[in-house]
């Protein structure tokens, strides 16, 4: 093929940084070796302040969360202390709507750091084009398109870092990997909008010069090019969220594929110029590690002898539970399964789900269960659920990668009163925040705190497997009866009312229907009856028809809470979530004008809730 071999004879890890001999006058080799036009310097010029740019950031994160993790304790009670982290707070809670998404002030004001920086190093430096003659030459490359080039070089390690699971950049930052997909998403903006300028001055320039068929003809460097920036184009547009969302299991299939052939691609059109085959090292090297550490959990931490038990609980809900001894996971966490049934395309692909359970606590030495509530949507979980309606109970191989995500444990473990909230597939989120608050009383010593549950859904059949699972709970706990008073739990059915049903009589129904349902516990865990007739009431739950007022209900839970730290957690719909967050921003505002008297008041939101 006349466009083969792709790479320049010999191969080197590096080009020759020596331009030779300049033969224009003084002033014109001036003019073409100026700090922020050199060709042979371009890499060090444009590539590394990019990684710099990068590695600011997760420092000042991971400083950050340092701070927050061995500050003083005595701190929170200093209203200066208190102040500073509501401003803060308010920064990361406060979301407004940017590009048919709603992101936090913070967010966007890092995001704005990253173009200003790549405005000002893309068209700050003058010339954009060579003012090259009929006698003078003083290069090929457009500036603007060199700089351009390297500076989108160098975001490619961290692009493809920010994709993995298990990161380096979680492991310094405590940020979990689902909200540094979100930066994964813009750093390939970035980048793909510098491939973009890097490519047009070249083909303006050699359509002024006449050559550009030629030139395609002749080099590889320009197929090369071509390819990387299709496949790249693609793997952009495609993580458009409303796109992605809507094609998802199309997408996941073709986004490794196309993000292969970009690398592959990119490799060749790179060529090996000054350093740029440094940077497809780094990211082998670390995206490498992370996928074979995750892996290497997955086989070697956990096995392939996991079993994971489908129950079919109601119409739109599918229980998975799986036995173990090997994994541990904290509240909200959540864990990718991939089940080794229904065809190569499901044994292919692993799909997260929010853990709706807790581990065994250490002093029984019993084998802890993991638990799932999941709403099928289609694909595996569509497969899933057909398969437990014609086969109940059945146990199919599963393979575990994680737990990832999650509440962070120290702010939980430190806040007196909690909040959470969950809607729709997310209500099973709020199960493992009431177990772990169990979990705290029957391990300390002197406890006095409150746990507030708000759940929404549509589907009437949620309460049925909702209160089951509250009773599952309760006879695991030898301090249940002490400890369950401090929970509230308001359930709220947001869809329209069953032909014949009694808004007054929703109580009364769960506890009846509970009873036609067999609860299935084990011999060693499980109560009478007698002791714990009615678990609704036990819980504290009261049940609501329409939509909650989550601004008041939270308001009215932060209110009158002197000197604590209270922690406000939501798992479910986008404008829930919104709901919730707002009703923190709000709570900052008051802390920092010293309105309320609570010490502390944090807000986490978990993305996933299958």
């Amino acid at each position: 093929m006349p466009m083969l071999p792709w790479l320049t004879l010999p191969v080197m890890l590096h080009s020759s940084r020596d331009p030779g001999e300049c033969t224009m006058t003084p002033e014109q080799c001036a003019y073409k070796q100026r700090y922020w036009v050199y060709w042979y310097e371009a890499d060090h010029r444009y590539s590394l302040p990019t990684v710099a740019l990068f590695l600011v950031a997760i420092a000042l994160f991971t400083v950050a969360r340092l701070i927050r993790l061995f500050a003083p304790r005595s701190w929170t009670r200093l209203s200066g202390w208190t102040r500073l982290m509501a401003l803060f707070r308010t920064v990361c809670y406060k979301r407004v709507w940017f590009l048919g998404s709603t992101q936090s002030i913070g967010a966007l004001m890092l995001a704005s750091v990253g173009v200003i920086f790549f405005l000002a190093m893309t068209l700050t430096p003058r010339p954009y084009y060579w003012p090259n003659t009929m006698e003078t030459n003083y290069g090929n490359s457009p500036p603007i398109a060199t700089r351009a080039g390297f500076m989108a070089l160098a975001c490619m390690p961290f692009i493809y870092m920010l994709a993995v699971k298990a990161n380096p950049i979680t492991l310094l930052t405590g940020i979990s990997h689902e909200l540094l997909n979100n930066w994964h998403a813009w750093a390939a903006w970035a980048m793909f909008v510098l491939a973009l300028v890097h490519t047009f001055p070249f083909i303006v320039y050699h359509i002024r010069m006449g050559d550009i068929v030629e030139q395609w003809n002749d080099g590889g460097i320009w197929v090369t090019g071509v390819v990387a920036l299709l496949a790249q184009a693609w793997l952009t547009f495609a993580s458009i969220p409303w796109l992605r969302n809507r094609y998802y299991e199309f997408f996941k299939s073709t986004h490794y594929l196309a993000a292969l052939v970009f690398i592959i691609f990119f490799f060749f059109h790179c060529d090996y110029t000054l350093t740029s085959w440094d940077y497809f090292i780094a990211t082998a090297v670390l995206y490498t590690l992370s996928w074979c550490y995750s892996q290497c959990k997955t086989y070697f931490e956990y096995g392939i002898g996991h079993k994971a038990r489908l129950q079919h609980e109601t119409n739109d809900t599918l229980k998975i539970t799986i036995n173990t001894r090997k994994a541990n996971w904290t509240a909200g966490q959540h864990i990718y399964l991939r089940f080794l049934a229904g065809g190569i395309t499901h044994m292919l692909t692993a799909h997260p789900f929010t853990i709706c359970s807790m581990p065994r606590l250490e002093l029984t030495g019993k084998t802890s269960t993991l638990v799932f509530y999941i709403r099928p949507r289609g694909g595996a979980t569509k497969y899933l659920m057909a398969h437990a309606i014609t086969h109940p109970n059945v146990e199919i191989p599963v393979l575990m990668d994680g737990p990832y995500g999650g509440i962070p444990s120290t702010q939980l473990n430190l806040s007196d009163s909690s909040a959470v909230v969950g809607g729709g597939a997310g209500a099973g989120f709020t199960l493992s925040v009431i177990e772990h608050f169990l979990q705290r009383y029957t391990t300390a010593q002197k406890v006095e705190r409150r746990l507030k549950v708000v759940v929404a859904t549509r589907e009437p059949d949620t309460r049925l497997w909702y209160i089951e699972a509250l009773r599952d709970i309760s006879h695991r706990y030898p301090r249940f009866n002490e400890a369950v008073g401090g929970i509230y739990i308001d359930f709220h059915e947001t869809g329209q009312s069953r032909p014949g049903e009694k808004t007054g009589s929703a109580q009364l129904d769960v506890e009846k229907a509970l009873n036609s349902k067999t609860v299935q516990l084990n011999n060693e865990d499980s109560q009478s009856d007698s002791q714990n007739p009615s678990v609704a009431e036990a819980f504290n739950v009261s049940f609501h028809k329409g939509r909650p007022n989550l601004p008041a209900i939270i308001g009215t839970f932060i209110a009158g809470q002197e000197d604590m730290t209270i922690g406000l957690l939501a798992c479910g719909p986008s404008s829930m979530s919104h709901d919730v967050g707002e009703a923190a921003v709000a709570a900052q505002q008051q802390i920092i004008k010293g309105r309320i008297k609570a010490r502390e008041v944090w807000y986490h939101s978990e993305d996933f809730s299958y």
